[in-house]
């Protein structure tokens, strides 16, 4: 009897070790480096892997690198929750409430807060899909509680839809996107009859700059603060658009580049969260990863995941881009 428990005890440790190398093999398969160019060899190490972070959110989006904690904050928009990542202390809750205070009057399952900024003075800007509206929050970032200040709520007296995604330009003017993300019925239950995108600029006023885009998300500035870069997250016309920036607004609006084609079963996510690289190329997240684009438009390289990619974020120094990928947080080291 005793030699029969001692053999299930070993079976029993078998299968457990086995689970174990099975998962680690599984979190260490995220995601693979493609080089297809100079510019992406520019970029990243020929052996440079995807390495694998956290895992357990609803949908992680949102992130933002604190360069004097040196840690990583991101949104889970489903769960209403801010967390946050460092070499030092792994993974924790940073805050309860991002995206709204309580769900007695509200509807719908991704209420939570979605990009996240700071602005000149240092505090957190973030996008609310619950609060449907841009705010700041109050307390300080190091003792964060969910008390913010509305900076856009609505336009022409008619509420916005879900901001989604922002971008503050060097001038202190807050560009952002405005699509149904966060609305139970999405279009049908929007006050305004379109999806915008917007400037909030240093005196507070807000100005629509585009309202033609179906599904208006991830948001980026060029190097040199004269281009403007959204993306498109609708499954048939799955594009990213490039503005000229004016004093007033934006002008020249046209295609910078269009990944339709790649939308399906076998490329998993849409274009959705963006961030410019201090080289000017584009690091986009779409269908199949993330795709790096040099400042043409001229693909360079992509970082492809099984997953879907929601949007990605560099540290202060440049030497990771962190993607909230799905359900997990990964990284991918820069030269």
């Amino acid at each position: 009897m005793k030699k029969r428990f001692q053999l299930v005890a070993v079976l029993l440790s078998l299968f457990t070790s086995c689970q174990t190398a099975t998962e680690q093999r599984e979190k260490e398969n995220v995601g693979t480096v493609e080089f297809s160019t100079e510019e992406m060899k520019a970029l990243f190490a020929e052996d440079t892997q995807v390495e694998f972070l956290a895992e357990g959110f609803s949908w992680a989006e949102g992130p933002l690198w604190l360069e004097e904690s040196n840690r990583l904050i991101f949104t889970d928009v489903p769960q209403n929750k801010i967390h946050q990542w460092s070499e030092a202390n792994g993974l924790s809750l940073y805050l309860e409430g991002a995206g709204y205070k309580s769900q007695e009057t509200l509807k719908g399952s991704n209420l939570g807060a979605n990009g996240l900024q700071l602005n000149e003075k240092g505090q957190l800007v973030m996008c609310q899909h619950g609060g449907r509206q841009v705010a700041v929050l109050e307390s300080s970032l190091e003792t964060p509680e969910a008390n913010f200040t509305s900076l856009a709520g609505s336009y022409e007296g008619k509420s916005l839809n879900s901001p989604n995604d922002l971008i503050f330009d060097k001038l202190g003017n807050l560009y952002f996107t405005d699509p149904p993300y966060g609305l139970e019925g999405r279009d049908v239950q929007k006050d305004l009859p379109f999806n915008g995108v917007y400037k909030l600029d240093t005196e507070d006023q807000l100005i629509l700059l585009d309202s033609t885009l179906t599904r208006p998300n991830g948001v980026g500035i060029s190097t040199d603060g004269k281009t403007l870069y959204v993306a498109n997250s609708d499954p048939k016309k799955s594009i990213w658009m490039a503005y000229d920036i004016t004093e007033t607004g934006v002008e020249n609006a046209r295609l910078f580049y269009d990944a339709t084609e790649w939308v399906g079963e076998k490329y998993k996510g849409l274009p959705d969260g963006l961030k410019v690289h201090s080289s000017g190329n584009i690091f986009a997240t779409g269908p199949g990863g993330v795709w790096v684009f040099s400042p043409e438009g001229k693909v360079v390289g992509k970082i492809s995941t099984p997953m879907p990619v929601a949007n990605c974020a560099f540290d202060t120094k440049e030497e990771y881009i962190y993607l909230t990928a799905n359900d997990k947080l990964l990284r991918v080291k820069l030269k």
